[in-house]
Protein backbone atom coordinates (compact mmCIF):
# COMPACT_ATOMS: atom_id res chain seq x y z
CA UNK A 1 0.00 0.00 0.00
CA UNK A 2 1.55 3.27 -1.08
CA UNK A 3 0.99 6.78 0.18
CA UNK A 4 2.01 10.09 -1.30
CA UNK A 5 4.31 10.76 1.65
CA UNK A 6 6.53 7.81 0.77
CA UNK A 7 9.38 7.93 -1.70
CA UNK A 8 8.64 6.08 -4.95
CA UNK A 9 10.43 2.85 -5.60
CA UNK A 10 13.86 3.12 -7.11
CA UNK A 11 15.13 0.76 -9.78
CA UNK A 12 17.40 -0.72 -7.11
CA UNK A 13 14.58 -1.52 -4.71
CA UNK A 14 12.62 -3.23 -7.48
CA UNK A 15 15.66 -5.29 -8.47
CA UNK A 16 15.98 -6.43 -4.86
CA UNK A 17 12.82 -8.51 -5.32
CA UNK A 18 14.64 -10.86 -7.66
CA UNK A 19 16.99 -12.22 -5.03
CA UNK A 20 14.54 -12.85 -2.17
CA UNK A 21 13.79 -16.47 -2.97
CA UNK A 22 17.47 -17.37 -2.82
CA UNK A 23 18.17 -15.51 0.38
CA UNK A 24 17.63 -18.52 2.63
CA UNK A 25 20.55 -20.31 1.04
CA UNK A 26 23.21 -17.61 0.99
CA UNK A 27 24.17 -14.26 2.42
CA UNK A 28 26.31 -13.44 -0.61
CA UNK A 29 23.33 -11.62 -2.07
CA UNK A 30 23.36 -9.10 0.78
CA UNK A 31 23.47 -5.64 -0.72
CA UNK A 32 22.49 -2.22 0.50
CA UNK A 33 19.63 -2.31 -1.99
CA UNK A 34 17.52 -3.99 0.68
CA UNK A 35 16.63 -0.82 2.53
CA UNK A 36 14.03 0.85 0.28
CA UNK A 37 12.72 2.91 3.22
CA UNK A 38 16.05 4.70 3.64
CA UNK A 39 17.78 7.29 1.46
CA UNK A 40 21.37 6.11 1.79
CA UNK A 41 24.81 6.82 0.40
CA UNK A 42 27.28 4.04 -0.48
CA UNK A 43 30.25 3.41 1.77
CA UNK A 44 33.76 3.99 0.54
CA UNK A 45 36.57 1.45 0.99
CA UNK A 46 38.14 3.76 3.57
CA UNK A 47 34.88 3.93 5.52
CA UNK A 48 34.50 0.17 5.36
CA UNK A 49 37.93 -0.27 6.89
CA UNK A 50 37.11 2.18 9.67
CA UNK A 51 33.85 0.37 10.37
CA UNK A 52 35.54 -3.02 10.52
CA UNK A 53 38.10 -1.67 12.99
CA UNK A 54 35.49 0.05 15.17
CA UNK A 55 33.22 -3.01 15.40
CA UNK A 56 35.90 -5.69 15.71
CA UNK A 57 35.73 -8.00 18.72
CA UNK A 58 37.87 -6.76 21.59
CA UNK A 59 41.13 -8.46 22.51
CA UNK A 60 42.07 -6.27 25.48
CA UNK A 61 39.66 -6.33 28.40
CA UNK A 62 41.68 -4.13 30.72
CA UNK A 63 40.10 -0.90 29.47
CA UNK A 64 36.87 0.03 27.63
CA UNK A 65 36.86 0.18 23.85
CA UNK A 66 36.88 3.63 22.23
CA UNK A 67 33.43 5.30 22.40
CA UNK A 68 31.95 2.27 24.20
CA UNK A 69 30.24 4.57 26.71
CA UNK A 70 28.28 6.25 23.89
CA UNK A 71 25.72 3.49 23.38
CA UNK A 72 23.96 5.36 20.56
CA UNK A 73 26.84 7.39 19.18
CA UNK A 74 26.02 11.09 18.94
CA UNK A 75 22.37 10.29 19.74
CA UNK A 76 23.28 9.02 23.24
CA UNK A 77 21.46 10.74 26.11
CA UNK A 78 22.63 11.32 29.67
CA UNK A 79 21.46 8.87 32.30
CA UNK A 80 18.57 10.10 34.39
CA UNK A 81 18.14 8.93 37.94
CA UNK A 82 14.36 8.57 37.65
CA UNK A 83 11.82 6.63 35.59
CA UNK A 84 12.21 9.02 32.64
CA UNK A 85 15.52 7.42 31.63
CA UNK A 86 13.98 6.00 28.40
CA UNK A 87 11.79 9.02 27.58
CA UNK A 88 14.35 11.56 26.37
CA UNK A 89 14.78 12.69 22.76
CA UNK A 90 18.02 11.70 21.07
CA UNK A 91 20.68 14.29 21.84
CA UNK A 92 21.42 15.10 18.21
CA UNK A 93 17.97 15.95 16.88
CA UNK A 94 17.52 19.59 15.89
CA UNK A 95 15.64 22.22 17.88
CA UNK A 96 12.87 22.16 15.26
CA UNK A 97 12.62 18.37 15.48
CA UNK A 98 12.09 18.56 19.23
CA UNK A 99 8.59 19.91 18.53
CA UNK A 100 7.83 16.92 16.32
CA UNK A 101 9.15 14.66 19.08
CA UNK A 102 6.91 16.28 21.69
CA UNK A 103 3.81 16.14 19.49
CA UNK A 104 4.58 12.50 18.67
CA UNK A 105 4.93 11.86 22.40
CA UNK A 106 1.49 13.37 22.91
CA UNK A 107 0.00 11.00 20.36
CA UNK A 108 1.88 8.08 21.93
CA UNK A 109 0.31 8.94 25.30
CA UNK A 110 -3.14 9.87 23.95
CA UNK A 111 -6.05 8.10 25.63
CA UNK A 112 -8.43 7.05 22.85
CA UNK A 113 -12.19 7.06 23.40
CA UNK A 114 -15.13 5.32 21.78
CA UNK A 115 -17.12 6.69 18.85
CA UNK A 116 -19.11 8.83 18.46
CA UNK A 117 -17.46 11.46 20.61
CA UNK A 118 -17.24 15.22 20.75
CA UNK A 119 -13.45 14.81 20.74
CA UNK A 120 -13.27 13.84 17.08
CA UNK A 121 -9.48 13.73 17.04
CA UNK A 122 -9.43 11.08 19.76
CA UNK A 123 -12.33 8.74 19.01
CA UNK A 124 -12.30 5.34 17.33
CA UNK A 125 -11.18 3.09 20.18
CA UNK A 126 -11.81 -0.64 19.69
CA UNK A 127 -14.44 -1.95 19.81
CA UNK A 128 -12.02 -4.65 21.02
CA UNK A 129 -8.64 -3.60 22.35
CA UNK A 130 -5.70 -4.40 24.62
CA UNK A 131 -4.99 -0.84 25.76
CA UNK A 132 -6.28 2.69 25.27
CA UNK A 133 -2.90 4.19 24.42
CA UNK A 134 0.59 3.18 23.34
CA UNK A 135 1.93 4.33 26.71
CA UNK A 136 -0.40 1.96 28.59
CA UNK A 137 1.66 -0.99 27.31
CA UNK A 138 5.08 0.65 26.89
CA UNK A 139 4.96 2.26 30.33
CA UNK A 140 7.48 5.12 30.47
CA UNK A 141 8.69 3.79 27.09
CA UNK A 142 10.01 0.70 28.86
CA UNK A 143 9.11 -2.96 29.15
CA UNK A 144 5.70 -4.32 29.94
CA UNK A 145 5.11 -6.68 32.83
CA UNK A 146 3.26 -9.84 33.72
CA UNK A 147 0.07 -9.56 35.82
CA UNK A 148 0.85 -8.96 39.47
CA UNK A 149 -2.26 -10.70 40.78
CA UNK A 150 -5.29 -9.28 42.54
CA UNK A 151 -6.81 -6.43 40.56
CA UNK A 152 -3.83 -6.16 38.19
CA UNK A 153 -4.73 -7.22 34.65
CA UNK A 154 -2.67 -8.30 31.68
CA UNK A 155 -2.15 -4.86 30.13
CA UNK A 156 1.22 -4.98 28.29
CA UNK A 157 0.99 -8.78 27.91
CA UNK A 158 -1.35 -10.45 25.41
CA UNK A 159 -1.67 -13.54 23.24
CA UNK A 160 -1.01 -13.57 19.52
CA UNK A 161 -3.02 -16.22 17.72
CA UNK A 162 -3.00 -17.87 14.29
CA UNK A 163 -3.71 -21.15 12.55
CA UNK A 164 -1.65 -23.05 9.97
CA UNK A 165 -2.25 -21.77 6.46
CA UNK A 166 -2.23 -23.45 3.05
CA UNK A 167 0.93 -23.18 0.93
CA UNK A 168 -0.60 -20.51 -1.30
CA UNK A 169 -0.91 -18.24 1.75
CA UNK A 170 2.88 -17.78 1.74
CA UNK A 171 4.45 -15.10 -0.50
CA UNK A 172 6.06 -16.87 -3.42
CA UNK A 173 8.96 -14.41 -3.33
CA UNK A 174 10.15 -15.47 0.15
CA UNK A 175 11.86 -18.82 0.60
CA UNK A 176 11.04 -20.92 3.69
CA UNK A 177 8.06 -18.76 4.58
CA UNK A 178 5.71 -20.65 6.93
CA UNK A 179 2.12 -19.95 5.93
CA UNK A 180 -0.30 -18.99 8.68
CA UNK A 181 -3.72 -17.36 8.80
CA UNK A 182 -5.51 -15.34 11.48
CA UNK A 183 -7.68 -17.43 13.78
CA UNK A 184 -11.14 -17.37 12.07
CA UNK A 185 -13.02 -15.91 15.05
CA UNK A 186 -10.42 -14.04 17.07
CA UNK A 187 -8.13 -12.64 14.38
CA UNK A 188 -4.41 -12.09 14.87
CA UNK A 189 -4.33 -11.38 18.59
CA UNK A 190 -6.61 -11.73 21.58
CA UNK A 191 -8.12 -8.51 23.01
CA UNK A 192 -9.07 -8.60 26.68
CA UNK A 193 -10.90 -5.25 26.77
CA UNK A 194 -13.98 -4.05 24.91
CA UNK A 195 -16.42 -1.18 24.64
CA UNK A 196 -19.80 -1.33 26.35
CA UNK A 197 -22.10 -3.77 24.61
CA UNK A 198 -19.26 -5.88 23.21
CA UNK A 199 -17.89 -8.91 25.04
CA UNK A 200 -14.14 -8.97 25.53
CA UNK A 201 -12.47 -11.81 23.67
CA UNK A 202 -10.89 -13.52 26.66
CA UNK A 203 -9.21 -13.35 30.02
CA UNK A 204 -5.55 -14.35 30.21
CA UNK A 205 -4.81 -17.06 32.76
CA UNK A 206 -1.21 -17.80 33.69
CA UNK A 207 0.01 -20.49 36.03
CA UNK A 208 3.64 -21.03 36.93
CA UNK A 209 5.63 -23.95 38.19
CA UNK A 210 9.10 -23.52 39.64
CA UNK A 211 12.06 -25.33 38.11
CA UNK A 212 15.18 -25.49 40.31
CA UNK A 213 18.60 -25.01 38.69
CA UNK A 214 21.84 -25.95 40.42
CA UNK A 215 24.75 -23.58 39.84
CA UNK A 216 28.43 -23.87 40.66
CA UNK A 217 29.84 -23.22 44.13
CA UNK A 218 26.68 -24.24 45.93
CA UNK A 219 24.46 -21.58 44.35
CA UNK A 220 21.01 -22.29 42.97
CA UNK A 221 18.29 -20.53 41.04
CA UNK A 222 14.64 -21.16 40.25
CA UNK A 223 12.90 -20.61 36.94
CA UNK A 224 9.17 -20.02 36.67
CA UNK A 225 7.73 -22.06 33.82
CA UNK A 226 4.46 -20.51 32.58
CA UNK A 227 1.34 -22.13 31.19
CA UNK A 228 -1.05 -19.82 29.36
CA UNK A 229 -4.78 -20.23 28.81
CA UNK A 230 -7.37 -18.09 27.04
CA UNK A 231 -10.21 -18.22 29.56
CA UNK A 232 -13.79 -16.87 29.42
CA UNK A 233 -13.86 -16.81 25.62
CA UNK A 234 -16.38 -14.22 24.51
CA UNK A 235 -17.09 -15.45 20.97
CA UNK A 236 -17.04 -19.21 21.15
CA UNK A 237 -14.27 -21.78 21.04
CA UNK A 238 -10.93 -21.27 19.37
CA UNK A 239 -10.11 -23.15 16.19
CA UNK A 240 -8.75 -26.62 17.12
CA UNK A 241 -5.43 -25.76 15.42
CA UNK A 242 -5.09 -22.35 17.09
CA UNK A 243 -1.52 -21.44 18.03
CA UNK A 244 -1.17 -19.00 20.92
CA UNK A 245 1.93 -17.00 21.79
CA UNK A 246 2.35 -14.59 24.73
CA UNK A 247 4.04 -11.27 24.00
CA UNK A 248 5.06 -8.57 26.48
CA UNK A 249 5.65 -5.01 25.31
CA UNK A 250 9.39 -4.35 24.69
CA UNK A 251 11.35 -1.19 25.53
CA UNK A 252 11.23 1.57 22.92
CA UNK A 253 14.72 3.12 22.91
CA UNK A 254 16.99 3.31 19.87
CA UNK A 255 14.50 2.01 17.30
CA UNK A 256 15.53 4.45 14.56
CA UNK A 257 19.15 3.40 14.91
CA UNK A 258 18.23 -0.29 14.69
CA UNK A 259 16.26 0.54 11.55
CA UNK A 260 19.33 2.30 10.11
CA UNK A 261 21.76 -0.65 10.38
CA UNK A 262 22.50 -1.73 6.78
CA UNK A 263 20.76 -4.97 5.97
CA UNK A 264 23.94 -6.08 4.22
CA UNK A 265 25.79 -5.94 7.54
CA UNK A 266 23.08 -7.98 9.25
CA UNK A 267 22.89 -10.59 6.50
CA UNK A 268 26.67 -10.94 6.52
CA UNK A 269 26.33 -12.32 10.06
CA UNK A 270 23.68 -14.88 9.07
CA UNK A 271 24.90 -18.48 8.98
CA UNK A 272 21.80 -20.63 8.46
CA UNK A 273 23.79 -23.81 7.77
CA UNK A 274 26.33 -23.14 10.56
CA UNK A 275 29.14 -23.19 8.02
CA UNK A 276 31.70 -22.10 10.60
CA UNK A 277 30.72 -24.92 12.97
CA UNK A 278 30.30 -22.74 16.05
CA UNK A 279 26.76 -23.94 16.74
CA UNK A 280 25.22 -20.55 15.93
CA UNK A 281 23.05 -20.39 12.82
CA UNK A 282 21.30 -17.04 12.77
CA UNK A 283 18.78 -16.40 10.01
CA UNK A 284 17.07 -13.27 8.75
CA UNK A 285 13.32 -13.16 8.99
CA UNK A 286 12.05 -12.00 5.61
CA UNK A 287 8.55 -10.56 5.70
CA UNK A 288 6.14 -8.94 3.29
CA UNK A 289 6.02 -5.19 3.86
CA UNK A 290 2.56 -3.72 3.33
CA UNK A 291 4.16 -0.27 3.52
CA UNK A 292 6.38 -0.91 0.48
CA UNK A 293 4.54 -3.86 -1.08
CA UNK A 294 7.65 -6.00 -1.32
CA UNK A 295 9.74 -8.40 0.78
CA UNK A 296 12.01 -6.83 3.38
CA UNK A 297 14.06 -8.02 6.31
CA UNK A 298 12.11 -8.08 9.57
CA UNK A 299 13.72 -6.19 12.46
CA UNK A 300 10.98 -5.40 14.99
CA UNK A 301 8.88 -7.55 17.27
CA UNK A 302 9.98 -10.57 19.28
CA UNK A 303 10.23 -12.68 16.10
CA UNK A 304 11.30 -9.81 13.80
CA UNK A 305 7.91 -9.93 12.11
CA UNK A 306 7.83 -6.30 10.93
CA UNK A 307 10.41 -4.42 8.84
CA UNK A 308 10.13 -0.73 9.78
CA UNK A 309 9.25 1.48 12.73
CA UNK A 310 6.34 2.90 10.75
CA UNK A 311 4.88 -0.51 10.04
CA UNK A 312 5.40 -1.67 13.62
CA UNK A 313 3.63 1.45 14.90
CA UNK A 314 0.74 1.12 12.48
CA UNK A 315 0.22 -2.55 13.31
CA UNK A 316 0.14 -1.73 17.03
CA UNK A 317 -2.44 1.01 16.54
CA UNK A 318 -4.69 -1.41 14.65
CA UNK A 319 -4.20 -4.54 16.74
CA UNK A 320 -3.68 -3.16 20.23
CA UNK A 321 -6.03 -0.15 20.23
CA UNK A 322 -8.35 -0.72 17.25
CA UNK A 323 -7.30 2.53 15.55
CA UNK A 324 -7.38 2.65 11.74
CA UNK A 325 -4.49 4.20 9.84
CA UNK A 326 -3.25 4.35 6.23
CA UNK A 327 -1.48 0.97 6.45
CA UNK A 328 -4.26 -0.80 8.40
CA UNK A 329 -7.44 0.96 7.24
CA UNK A 330 -10.10 -1.26 8.84
CA UNK A 331 -11.94 0.98 11.35
CA UNK A 332 -12.85 -2.02 13.51
CA UNK A 333 -9.26 -3.07 14.20
CA UNK A 334 -8.74 -6.80 14.66
CA UNK A 335 -12.44 -7.74 14.62
CA UNK A 336 -13.37 -10.58 12.25
CA UNK A 337 -16.48 -11.42 10.20
CA UNK A 338 -17.36 -13.89 12.96
CA UNK A 339 -17.86 -10.83 15.20
CA UNK A 340 -20.44 -8.88 13.11
CA UNK A 341 -21.51 -6.48 15.86
CA UNK A 342 -17.89 -5.48 16.30
CA UNK A 343 -17.38 -4.96 12.56
CA UNK A 344 -20.59 -2.92 12.26
CA UNK A 345 -20.03 -0.75 15.34
CA UNK A 346 -19.68 3.02 15.09
CA UNK A 347 -16.14 4.13 14.33
CA UNK A 348 -14.17 7.34 14.08
CA UNK A 349 -12.83 7.57 10.54
CA UNK A 350 -15.69 9.50 8.92
CA UNK A 351 -14.37 12.95 9.86
CA UNK A 352 -11.71 15.12 8.26
CA UNK A 353 -8.92 12.72 9.31
CA UNK A 354 -9.95 10.04 6.82
CA UNK A 355 -8.54 7.47 9.26
CA UNK A 356 -8.76 7.37 13.03
CA UNK A 357 -5.11 8.41 12.97
CA UNK A 358 -3.97 9.90 9.66
CA UNK A 359 -0.61 9.86 7.94
CA UNK A 360 0.52 13.07 9.60
CA UNK A 361 -0.19 11.55 12.99
CA UNK A 362 1.57 8.33 12.06
CA UNK A 363 4.63 10.24 10.85
CA UNK A 364 4.83 12.02 14.20
CA UNK A 365 4.44 8.81 16.22
CA UNK A 366 7.08 7.10 14.07
CA UNK A 367 9.45 10.05 14.51
CA UNK A 368 8.97 9.90 18.27
CA UNK A 369 9.53 6.15 18.30
CA UNK A 370 12.67 6.43 16.16
CA UNK A 371 14.21 9.08 18.38
CA UNK A 372 13.75 7.89 21.93
CA UNK A 373 17.29 8.24 23.19
CA UNK A 374 19.51 5.44 24.45
CA UNK A 375 21.16 6.26 27.81
CA UNK A 376 24.94 6.25 28.08
CA UNK A 377 26.80 3.28 29.54
CA UNK A 378 27.52 3.30 33.24
CA UNK A 379 30.76 2.14 34.87
CA UNK A 380 32.32 0.90 31.62
CA UNK A 381 35.81 1.15 33.17
CA UNK A 382 34.92 -0.61 36.43
CA UNK A 383 37.20 -3.66 36.87
CA UNK A 384 34.32 -6.03 37.64
CA UNK A 385 32.37 -4.74 34.60
CA UNK A 386 35.42 -5.28 32.40
CA UNK A 387 35.80 -8.82 33.75
CA UNK A 388 32.12 -9.41 33.05
CA UNK A 389 32.60 -8.15 29.51
CA UNK A 390 35.43 -10.65 29.05
CA UNK A 391 33.18 -13.44 30.38
CA UNK A 392 30.41 -12.30 28.01
CA UNK A 393 32.71 -12.75 25.02
CA UNK A 394 34.44 -15.91 26.26
CA UNK A 395 31.11 -17.62 26.92
CA UNK A 396 29.91 -17.01 23.37
CA UNK A 397 27.16 -14.50 24.21
CA UNK A 398 28.51 -12.03 21.62
CA UNK A 399 27.93 -14.58 18.84
CA UNK A 400 24.27 -13.49 18.81
CA UNK A 401 24.32 -10.30 20.88
CA UNK A 402 26.63 -8.51 18.43
CA UNK A 403 27.95 -5.54 20.41
CA UNK A 404 28.51 -2.84 17.78
CA UNK A 405 27.23 -1.69 14.40
CA UNK A 406 27.63 1.40 12.23
CA UNK A 407 24.51 2.81 10.64
CA UNK A 408 23.93 3.89 7.03
CA UNK A 409 24.92 7.31 5.77
CA UNK A 410 21.53 9.03 5.36
CA UNK A 411 21.36 12.67 4.17
CA UNK A 412 17.73 13.08 5.24
CA UNK A 413 18.15 11.45 8.68
CA UNK A 414 21.35 13.00 10.06
CA UNK A 415 20.43 12.04 13.62
CA UNK A 416 20.78 8.35 12.66
CA UNK A 417 23.46 8.72 10.02
CA UNK A 418 26.85 6.97 10.27
CA UNK A 419 26.69 6.37 14.01
CA UNK A 420 28.78 3.81 15.89
CA UNK A 421 26.19 2.17 18.14
CA UNK A 422 26.31 -0.58 20.78
CA UNK A 423 22.91 -2.34 20.82
CA UNK A 424 24.19 -5.90 21.46
CA UNK A 425 22.01 -7.60 18.86
CA UNK A 426 22.32 -9.10 15.39
CA UNK A 427 18.54 -8.74 14.77
CA UNK A 428 18.60 -12.32 13.45
CA UNK A 429 16.48 -15.32 14.36
CA UNK A 430 18.00 -18.03 16.55
CA UNK A 431 16.69 -21.38 17.76
CA UNK A 432 16.36 -20.88 21.51
CA UNK A 433 15.38 -24.42 22.38
CA UNK A 434 12.22 -26.16 23.46
CA UNK A 435 12.00 -24.38 26.82
CA UNK A 436 11.32 -21.01 25.15
CA UNK A 437 9.38 -22.39 22.17
CA UNK A 438 5.92 -20.98 21.59
CA UNK A 439 5.26 -23.45 18.74
CA UNK A 440 3.86 -20.60 16.64
CA UNK A 441 5.67 -19.59 13.43
CA UNK A 442 5.79 -16.03 12.14
CA UNK A 443 6.90 -15.50 8.53
CA UNK A 444 10.19 -17.48 8.33
CA UNK A 445 10.56 -17.76 12.10
CA UNK A 446 9.77 -21.23 13.46
CA UNK A 447 8.13 -21.87 16.81
CA UNK A 448 11.58 -22.22 18.40
CA UNK A 449 13.16 -19.12 16.86
CA UNK A 450 13.32 -15.63 18.34
CA UNK A 451 15.01 -12.42 17.31
CA UNK A 452 18.07 -11.53 19.38
CA UNK A 453 16.78 -8.70 21.59
CA UNK A 454 18.92 -5.57 21.98
CA UNK A 455 20.57 -5.34 25.39
CA UNK A 456 21.26 -1.60 25.52
CA UNK A 457 19.51 -0.02 28.47
CA UNK A 458 18.73 -3.40 30.05
CA UNK A 459 20.38 -2.41 33.32
CA UNK A 460 17.90 0.47 33.72
CA UNK A 461 14.81 -1.74 33.46
CA UNK A 462 14.00 -1.63 37.15
CA UNK A 463 14.49 2.15 37.29
CA UNK A 464 12.14 2.72 34.35
CA UNK A 465 9.60 -0.09 34.66
CA UNK A 466 9.71 -0.95 38.34
CA UNK A 467 10.55 -4.60 37.75
CA UNK A 468 13.23 -6.92 36.40
CA UNK A 469 11.19 -9.13 34.07
CA UNK A 470 12.75 -10.27 30.81
CA UNK A 471 12.26 -12.49 27.73
CA UNK A 472 9.32 -12.40 25.33
CA UNK A 473 6.73 -13.09 28.03
CA UNK A 474 8.38 -11.67 31.12
CA UNK A 475 8.86 -15.09 32.72
CA UNK A 476 12.43 -14.34 33.81
CA UNK A 477 12.53 -12.36 37.07
CA UNK A 478 16.19 -11.44 36.76
CA UNK A 479 18.97 -11.28 34.20
CA UNK A 480 20.36 -14.54 35.55
CA UNK A 481 17.02 -16.30 35.04
CA UNK A 482 16.87 -14.94 31.48
CA UNK A 483 20.28 -16.48 30.77
CA UNK A 484 19.28 -19.80 32.33
CA UNK A 485 16.26 -20.06 30.00
CA UNK A 486 18.57 -19.99 26.96
CA UNK A 487 18.70 -23.25 25.02
CA UNK A 488 19.14 -24.40 21.44
CA UNK A 489 21.92 -22.41 19.83
CA UNK A 490 22.61 -20.71 23.18
CA UNK A 491 22.79 -23.93 25.22
CA UNK A 492 26.60 -23.96 25.31
CA UNK A 493 26.76 -20.36 26.51
CA UNK A 494 24.07 -21.03 29.12
CA UNK A 495 25.89 -24.10 30.42
CA UNK A 496 29.11 -22.11 30.67
CA UNK A 497 27.34 -19.61 32.92
CA UNK A 498 26.00 -22.43 35.11
CA UNK A 499 29.44 -23.96 35.65
CA UNK A 500 31.69 -20.90 35.81
CA UNK A 501 33.03 -19.58 39.12
CA UNK A 502 30.54 -17.50 41.08
CA UNK A 503 32.77 -14.43 40.83
CA UNK A 504 32.67 -14.62 37.02
CA UNK A 505 28.90 -15.13 37.02
CA UNK A 506 28.48 -12.08 39.24
CA UNK A 507 30.78 -10.08 36.98
CA UNK A 508 28.75 -11.08 33.93
CA UNK A 509 25.54 -9.80 35.54
CA UNK A 510 27.34 -6.63 36.60
CA UNK A 511 28.42 -6.09 32.98
CA UNK A 512 24.87 -6.54 31.71
CA UNK A 513 23.59 -4.10 34.30
CA UNK A 514 26.05 -1.52 32.95
CA UNK A 515 24.56 -1.61 29.46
Amino acid sequence: MRNSTHRPWTKASKLALVSVAALAATSALATELWDPHLNTLPRTAEERARIDAATAAPTDFSTPQPFEDLSAGAATVRVRANADAFSQPSTNISFEQELDFKVGNGLFKKIWVSSPSSTLASDGLGPLYNARSCQRCHIKDGRGHTPKGGDDNAVSLFLRVSIPGPPDAAPAEIADYIATLPEPTYGGQMQDFSLAGHPAEYRLDITYKEIPVTLSEGESASLRDPTYAAADLGYGPLHPDAMLSPRVAPQMIGLGLLEAIPVSDLLAKADPEDADGNGISGRANMVWSIEFDQPMMGRFGHKAGLPTVMEQSAAAFAGDIGISNPLYPAPFGDCTPAQPHCVEALHGDNDVRGYEIDQIGMDLVAFYSRNLGVPARRDAADPEVLRGKEVFHASGCAACHTPAHVTHRMPDRPEHSFQLIWPYTDLLLHDMGEGLSDNRPEARATGREWRTPPLWGIGLTERVSGHTQFLHDGRARSLLEAILWHGGEAQTARDAVVSMPKADRDALIRFLESL
